[in-house]
């Protein structure tokens, strides 16, 4: 046998390998004629996981509209790692990654349950890089302030997978694609984090003013809203080509990745939607994205 035979047949038992551990997670459930939605969510303030807002009101307000999901699989802005690692604990943790805020938010729990067998499942079907079993980390803010106002009885399976944040975007895009199968088993996949987010601009003396936006954070959110409208997703991917203005609303990377997760699971035909498009003290913005109807 030669090389290259020998190549084919080990790639083929790798796959079906991968195909039957997906399938002991999902053997008994009914593939659905249609995708779950992918969402993209823009988080904001932690505060935004207790308080009765408008952000909070529409994430509330998915949990009714889109399909119920078998599990939820969240790429959060706030678990950046080296390598690429998935939770896979039965009973994930609530973690308050912050810091002076009221007491009333560091009492949130959110007791959703994991799911070990997903997890494993999830990490089989990710062929670009060998991905972690984590047991240590649980749910970040970036994750469950948004998932307990969509599902608040906390009754549904819960996982983060971790940003490599030594990976280059195209990686992360690239790697997305490979979660595509989860979308057919109902599990509906959550980046969350915001298009435009720099905290040392913030200002702080017009936090109460309702969709208050500098121009540069006006101007390249809706550059963003243009390409993903478009279904172009390579200036997204190569955002340091957009000008000084994606400079200025990406100074570090870790709340932009989110969205190229949710965009490279984007099919051609599917639609758009902008939910939650609303900017924050000047430098933030909440625009948020669904993809698919379900």
């Amino acid at each position: 046998m030669n090389r290259k035979d020998f190549i084919k047949i080990i790639g083929g038992l790798t796959a079906m390998s991968t195909l039957g551990a997906f399938n002991t997670f999902t053997r008994n459930l009914k593939e659905r004629d249609k995708k779950m939605p992918v969402l993209f969510v823009g988080h904001g303030s932690p505060m935004n996981g207790i308080e009765d807002n408008e952000f909070s009101r529409r994430w509330a307000q998915l949990g009714r509209e889109i399909p119920q999901p078998e599990a939820v699989l969240c790429i959060s802005a706030h678990w950046l790692t080296r390598g690429t690692h998935i939770t896979a604990m039965p009973q994930p943790k609530t973690i308050h990654d912050f810091g002076g805020f009221p007491q009333e938010l560091f009492e949130v729990q959110y007791p959703a349950p994991g799911n070990p067998q997903l997890a494993k499942e999830t990490a089989a079907l990710i062929q670009q890089t060998q991905v972690g079993l984590d047991h240590d980390w649980g749910l970040d803010h970036g994750c469950w302030s948004v998932v307990r106002q969509m599902y608040p009885e906390a009754d549904i399976p819960v996982l983060q997978l971790s940003i490599d944040y030594h990976k280059p975007p195209a990686y992360h895009y690239k790697l997305a694609q490979e979660l595509q199968s989860l979308r057919r088993k109902g599990v509906l996949i959550m980046g969350s984090g915001n298009m435009v987010h720099n905290l040392r601009m913030v200002d702080w003396q017009k936090m109460d003013e309702p969709d208050y936006g500098y121009g540069w954070a006006q101007e390249i959110n809706e550059t963003f809203k243009k390409h993903i409208l478009s279904k172009s997703h390579q200036p997204l991917i190569d955002y340091t080509g957009l000008g000084q203005a994606a400079k200025l609303a990406i100074p570090t990377p870790d709340h932009y990745y989110p969205l190229l997760y949710a965009l490279a699971l984007q099919d051609d035909k599917e639609e758009v939607e902008f939910f939650n498009d609303r900017y924050v003290a000047g430098s933030l913005s909440m625009t948020s994205v669904r993809i698919g109807k379900g």
